[in-house]
């Protein structure tokens, strides 16, 4: 999450404004979307086509240039979880605010020029009514993609067309400044976040409570629910939530499209705007000698260059310092820079280390395996007619497969 939102912010979006456009669409398509990957880049796709359609219609500079030749950025993150660690996909996507150009002609003075020839044209005027009319297109294109897959019934689509509550969500409230790099960043943590977070997890008795960001609705006996901050879970009930949110295998969670694609011609282009200009190299002054010459100053030896490292690969007290503001490797009682001085691998020493610190140095107590507990609630139940005793699974033969597991799932 950490390193995601890093490497985006330094390297990839450029200094330009980002807008978040984030999806939501009813439950009854919510289940082919976690279902079938197809579908969910369909509607990912749509989504995209019609933020561009909308950019492109918003920037007054790009208002006399054909929009064949017009590019978004924008990076889509896929989200499978709500808040209650529920399945719900969702789709936010970070956009910079505009449109993209190439022209290497003059450039108008509403438009911003980024390096080898690339033109952005900011958008303005994105309020709530444009946010509308975006989602009741969507609304429209997606429920014609789906009658067009053959997962909805024409008379059900018109049918959800006219609901006044569709379930059909769009919002793009949220822009961040084009100088305000850290707002960008705390933006794509959000994105970037896992469904599962450790810090609202505490456990009351045999129960784990696990806290909501938002209030969701839990079943009661008078059919209409209640309204809780809070899930009040067995340690099989929080596996079983956690579990169905895991992705399919061997997809990306955040995709890149536009000129942020990997394989986009003007990716280079646009990315090299995402670091800010370096002033210019002073030249060496003319400088009088001792015997009246004019000579020039010598430069300064220059630097040693350190090695270079991936741009993708942040140090982990980097990440610590990005998140806490506070650098892991200062000494907290004189200030300097704490190093590794050696590493030790002997057991004796790593023992008088751990005792003279206060830390146990014998490993835990690791319990024998055993087989499942069958029927350790049932020890009293009445055995009748019908009744099958289960067998001792650890005593039974177990036979070897007839054929190799293959892991491989066609999503």
């Amino acid at each position: 999450m950490v390193e995601t939102a890093a490497h985006l912010t330094d390297h990839v979006f450029p200094r330009l404004p980002v807008r978040q456009w984030v999806l939501s669409v009813p439950k009854r398509l919510r289940y082919f979307m976690q279902r079938d990957g197809a579908v969910l880049n369909m509607v990912l796709r749509i989504f995209l086509r019609v933020i561009a359609q909308s950019l492109s219609a918003h920037c007054p500079s790009a208002a006399r240039v054909d929009r064949a030749g017009l590019h978004i950025g924008a990076v889509a993150f896929i989200h499978r979880f709500g808040s209650s660690l529920n399945e719900h996909v969702h789709l936010h996507v970070c956009v910079v605010d505009g449109v993209f150009e190439v022209v290497p002609g003059q450039v108008d003075a509403d438009a911003t020029v980024c390096p080898a020839g690339v033109i952005f044209h900011s958008a303005s005027g994105i309020d709530e009514a444009v946010v509308a009319q975006v989602q009741a297109t969507l609304r429209r294109r997606i429920l014609r993609a789906f009658v067009g897959r053959g997962l909805l019934e024409s008379f059900e689509a018109k049918e959800m067309l006219a609901y006044q509550h569709s379930g059909f969500s769009v919002d793009a409230g949220v822009c961040i400044e084009a100088h305000d790099r850290a707002a960008l960043e705390r933006l794509l943590r959000y994105c970037a976040r896992p469904p599962f977070a450790m810090d609202r997890l505490r456990k009351e008795g045999a129960a784990l409570v696990y806290r909501c960001a938002k209030q969701h609705s839990e079943p009661t006996g008078d059919k209409r629910g209640a309204k809780v901050d809070e899930l009040h879970l067995t340690p099989l009930e929080l596996i079983d939530r956690i579990a169905a949110l895991v992705p399919p295998p061997r997809t990306h969670r955040h995709r890149y499209f536009g000129v942020l694609a990997p394989n986009s011609p003007l990716r280079a282009a646009v990315t090299a705007f995402v670091t800010p200009a370096q002033p210019a190299t002073v030249q060496a002054e003319p400088v009088i000698t001792t015997e009246g010459a004019t000579g020039v100053a010598q430069p300064a030896q220059p630097e040693p260059v350190p090695p270079k490292r991936s741009p993708t690969h942040y140090l982990w007290a980097v990440l610590i310092a990005r998140i806490y503001e506070v650098f892991p490797l200062m000494c907290p009682m004189c200030g300097g820079q704490m190093r590794l001085i050696a590493f030790i691998t002997e057991g004796a020493q790593i023992k008088r280390i751990l005792e003279h610190i206060g830390v146990d140095s014998e490993p835990p107590h690791i319990s024998p395996a055993r087989g499942p507990p069958l029927w350790d609630d049932c020890g009293d139940a009445q055995m009748g007619e019908g009744v099958e005793v289960e067998p001792d699974w650890d005593l039974a033969a177990q036979p070897a497969p007839d054929f190799d597991v293959d892991q491989r799932v066609n999503w």
